[in-house]
């Protein structure tokens, strides 16, 4: 005898409680776990198609597993000391930044800015706090990327997590489907197809995406001659998974820079603006209809919303986990209107005929 919803609704909250407890008390041991489910699920479609192309899991593992070395080699040593070396820059040179800015608004605008005035004061203050805070937040996060605990967790338990998931991926979603309740199996597996639809066009498609445009940006960047180019092509790279504010913030900053170090070029700063606008164009009308599509169901305002909430209340971990969570609850909210929807609640109660009345 199948339990009643009401029960089902009850279990589900408690193991719902028990996983946010879980969350509250122990992210930062998770950390590294939850980054390695991370990269295993990226790179789960590409174990499979190696597969397909007639490898075993445990060769398809391998074969992912040296060539992401690989390109890890790479990039630590032709990329993120350009890449640290460009941000300490950026920092450094905030307040004669701010200072240029003041000059600029002050020859060509001298009636909008004089010595005593207070946006001249707020400007400088800027440039003053950037370089104050930020050093301090380049600092901070250069020691703890450096202390032993981090360079364990970054260099040593992500990729073991990440490889032993990946290798036993198919097999554990075999073992936790064996452990679906019977009587709802098949609506679950519905729901978790949704979400993987979800998260697989988001995750593994915007994450592509934000690779793609964010090595562009770079690359062109530096090609045009802008001092911090690796820098803005890593901002904005970062922060495409949100849609247009990749390119808005990233434009903004360039074309900033633009100004300063080519004011009267206007050749070279049209290039660094060309070059957001070809960025756009190609993710607008190429990467995303193609590797993300229009069906992920996951609207920005409600990531935005789930990024700060998950952030503010559990911290790192909780930014990570906020992706899938906020696919999860949109999956099953439309489930749940759905299931509405076909309810006699939205309906009404079917109308009773004149024969049934008189019987």
């Amino acid at each position: 005898m199948a339990l009643p919803n009401k029960d089902h609704m009850k279990y589900w909250g408690i193991a719902g409680a028990v996983v946010l407890v879980i969350l509250w008390f122990t992210g930062d041991i998770l950390l590294p776990f939850i980054i390695g489910a991370a990269i295993a699920y990226f790179l789960d479609p590409v174990a499979d198609r190696l597969e397909k192309w007639g490898l075993s899991r445990t060769m398809a593992t391998m074969v992912i597993t040296l060539v992401a070395l690989l390109i890890f080699v790479l990039m630590a040593v032709l990329v993120v000391p350009t890449l640290i070396n460009q941000a300490g820059n950026l920092v450094a040179v905030a307040p004669e930044l701010a200072k240029n800015f003041v000059n600029f608004l002050t020859e060509r605008f001298p009636t909008l800015l004089d010595q005593e005035s207070s946006l001249r004061s707020s400007v400088n203050s800027i440039g003053a706090t950037v370089q104050e805070r930020g050093g301090e937040l380049f600092n901070t996060a250069v020691a703890s990327a450096a202390s032993l605990l981090n360079l364990l967790i970054l260099f040593v338990i992500v990729p073991v997590v990440a490889v032993y998931l990946l290798l036993d991926w198919d097999r554990m979603v075999a073992q936790i489907d064996s452990l679906l309740p019977r009587d709802h199996a098949p609506t679950i597996r519905r729901l978790a197809r949704e979400i993987d639809k979800t998260l697989a066009g988001f995750i593994r498609g915007m994450g592509t995406v934000s690779l793609i445009l964010g090595t562009y940006y770079a690359i062109a960047l530096m090609l045009v001659g802008l001092q911090f180019g690796l820098v803005v092509g890593f901002i904005a790279g970062l922060v495409t998974f949100i849609p247009y504010l990749g390119a808005m913030l990233g434009g903004t900053l360039a074309i900033g820079l633009a100004l300063f170090q080519f004011w009267g070029d206007w050749f070279s700063i049209g290039l660094v603006a060309g070059i957001f606008v070809v960025g756009q164009i190609v993710e607008g009308n190429f990467l995303t209809p193609k590797l993300v599509g229009d069906s992920v169901g996951l609207h920005p305002v409600w990531l935005i919303l789930a990024l700060s909430v998950f952030g503010s209340l559990f911290g790192f971990v909780g930014m990570l986990a906020a992706v899938p969570i906020a696919a999860a609850l949109g999956v099953i909210a439309r489930f749940a209107t759905e299931q509405y929807r076909q309810s006699e609640l939205y309906k009404g109660a079917p109308a009773i005929s004149l024969d049934e009345s008189a019987d």
